[in-house]
């Protein structure tokens, strides 16, 4: 099999990745290669949660098979360790059947764990079930205060609004284990691959994922919501906290109306999009790809270009004779 084993479609919220990777996939399976596309949202990896994480329906999947969507209840907890070993076994099993594997996903710390050479601290259940008592008796703040005296540097990178990850930096922290879930200044591939990074600009952008936020609400989020706390969502800390979901629980819960649902979830999509443009502009070996003009057949024609040469190159090109 000719070119890179990995072909990662990266990129904020909104910039079109699902269709420029199910477009790769489609045109490699009629070239004769039984490509498959792995996922790498975090989200994405829940039951049931479609509306508020784009999930592409099975309908719109071209027959392109799918790998780690739907594989955790609401109630488990995401784990980026976790996510790396099964998606490396799963690309480790396409690869070895000659099937080259697109990974498409906007969680940076997911799209690395699988690109590069990540390792992960070992996990102390007892330590954080504790950590995560005091974050509900006491607030973030409290361990916001701690992590500062354990880690100064790890409690000014730490977003002290994620409950999750603020546990798991003290959790590290507490056990002064060296290794740290953060993309190193020049991380090593785990294996060839090719990085497409897709970018709209901001003036673009912004308007998309307000105009994104109402639809998510229109098309039902918050009746798919009702329907997964029956199955336990409040009792998932990782999948309660996911952007729409936590406003359309406001929403249930008689805290927020449907307008403040909509504009909450615009502004914690747009946070969210900053920050995923700023942790992949560090991918050194990403191809910048501005696709603020294209369209879903100009994805497409970008599309056959990669496929037909999955080396460098032609992806840019083929933007630039569309004028994206």
């Amino acid at each position: 099999m000719e070119g890179p084993d990995v072909i990662a479609i990266v990129g904020a919220t909104g910039t079109g990745k699902s269709d420029l990777a199910l477009g790769i996939a489609e045109a490699l399976r009629r070239d004769g290669l039984p490509a498959e596309i792995v996922n790498a949202d975090a989200m994405q990896l829940y039951r049931g949660m479609d509306i508020g994480t784009a999930k592409v329906p099975i309908a719109a999947r071209r027959g392109v098979p799918h790998r780690l969507l739907d594989v955790l209840d609401v109630t488990d907890e995401a784990s980026v360790a976790a996510y790396q070993r099964d998606a490396r076994a799963a690309i480790d099993a396409l690869v070895g059947a000659g099937a080259p594997v697109v990974l498409v996903g906007g969680s940076g710390l997911y799209v690395s764990s699988v690109l590069h050479d990540l390792s992960f601290p070992a996990t102390d259940p007892e330590l954080r079930a504790a950590l995560e008592r005091e974050a509900d008796e006491h607030g973030a703040a409290a361990l916001l205060e701690r992590l500062r005296a354990l880690d100064p540097a790890a409690a000014a990178a730490v977003d002290p609004r994620n409950t999750r990850r603020l546990v798991r930096a003290v959790e590290v922290a507490t056990n002064r284990d060296p290794v740290r879930p953060r993309l190193p200044s020049a991380p090593r591939p785990w294996r060839p691959m090719r990085v497409l990074h897709l970018q709209r600009r901001r003036e673009v952008l912004v308007p998309m994922l307000h105009e994104r936020a109402a639809r998510m609400f229109d098309d039902g989020l918050v009746d798919e919501v009702a329907g997964l706390v029956d199955v336990g969502l409040e009792r998932g800390r990782t999948a309660r906290a996911a952007i729409g979901y936590a406003q359309a629980l406001d929403v249930l819960h008689g805290r927020s109306d449907l307008e403040g649902a909509v504009t909450s979830t615009a502004v914690a999509t747009r946070q969210y999009a900053r920050r995923q443009v700023s942790w992949f502009r560090r991918l050194r070996e990403a191809e910048s790809l501005d696709v603020t003009g294209a369209g879903h057949d100009d994805l497409e024609r970008v599309a056959v270009a990669v496929a037909a040469d999955r080396g460098r190159g032609d992806a840019s090109e083929a933007l630039a004779r569309i004028g994206a």
